[in-house]
């Protein structure tokens, strides 16, 4: 397990905890006084994001946590865990902020106060930052939770655009369009059940043990192959745990040679493997004998 970037990834998260639970009391505060139910959804999302944060960083922490004899393999599926519940946090956010924006739109209030404009475009240069900083963490470590939290974040900005468009039009219309900005929180919530499903996919395969891209075998692969002893790989099996992989080899060796010989010969493959590619955690391999047949060429 690469404890740095572990580290990394918990900061980043604990780092979305202070700027979203400061944001929410900033916008919810906004929207309030500024008659802005739009600033209001805003709120809500970032409340959210304070939730979603600490998850991510306490499914990181727990992926940590060295093998045992209940988890031989590790706690790595603590990760994309974390990911799932972010994810489906992300879609009830977005249910809420739809089922409250309609109730507004059915209602008559007034025009929301130009004041929220700016609070606005500082919450989308914050959170888009934010996002930024966080989708690099995520990219470096190689860590789906990460990536699901910095898409909160961005979520949280698109939602902030488009009451930023809305209330624009309830300003600008005049009477008659003063739920210009709710409307703007009913599709922003749209656009946050996409990016919801969006992070749940990937979450969701790793926790399926979906296979890396082919490059990361295909290195893998080869570093096997170039060992002395080793005349072909079968097979090459790799999951994910956590910010770790587990591959398991078939390899063919020469049928003549010793148990001790194939055993040293695997042993080298599997050292050369975790020395080459440091996000290997272990390697199980199965050593198949090859003989010559007599059609096979000298």
């Amino acid at each position: 397990m690469n404890t740095r970037a572990v580290g990394r990834g918990i900061r980043s998260s604990l780092m979305g905890v202070a700027v979203n639970a400061s944001l929410a009391l900033f916008k919810g505060a906004a929207g309030y006084f500024g008659n802005c139910y739009a600033l209001i959804a805003d709120a809500i999302e970032s409340g959210s994001d304070v939730f979603s944060s600490l998850i991510v960083a306490a499914g990181l922490k727990v992926a940590t946590i060295p093998r045992d004899e209940n988890h031989p393999y590790g706690h790595g599926k603590a990760e994309p865990i974390a990911a799932i519940i972010v994810s489906c946090m992300l879609m009830m956010a977005a249910v809420t902020i739809a089922v409250q924006s309609i109730r507004e739109i059915r209602s008559p209030h007034t025009t929301p106060a130009p004041f929220t404009l700016l609070v606005l475009v500082v919450v989308i240069v914050v959170k888009e930052t934010l996002f930024r900083y966080v989708f690099d963490v995520g990219t470096e470590t190689r860590s789906t939770a990460v990536k699901t939290d910095a898409w909160h974040h961005r979520s949280d900005a698109i939602t902030s655009a488009a009451a930023f468009v809305g209330i624009s039009v309830a300003l600008w219309a005049g009477k008659g369009y003063e739920d210009a900005d709710d409307w703007a929180a009913l599709f922003a919530s749209g656009i946050i059940v996409f990016n919801a499903v969006r992070m749940l996919r990937p979450a969701v395969a790793e926790v399926m043990d979906i296979a890396p891209s082919p490059e990361f075998t295909a290195a893998v692969k080869m570093i096997a192959q170039a060992v002395p002893g080793v005349m072909t790989v079968e097979k090459c099996l790799l999951r994910k745990m956590g910010f770790d992989y587990y591959v398991d080899l078939h390899i063919w060796v020469n049928g003549d040679i010793s148990v001790s010989e194939g055993h040293r010969i695997a042993s080298d493959v599997r050292e050369m493997i975790k020395q080459k590619q440091q996000r290997v955690a272990d390697v199980l391999i199965h050593i198949e004998p090859y003989r010559k047949q007599s059609g096979d060429k000298a």
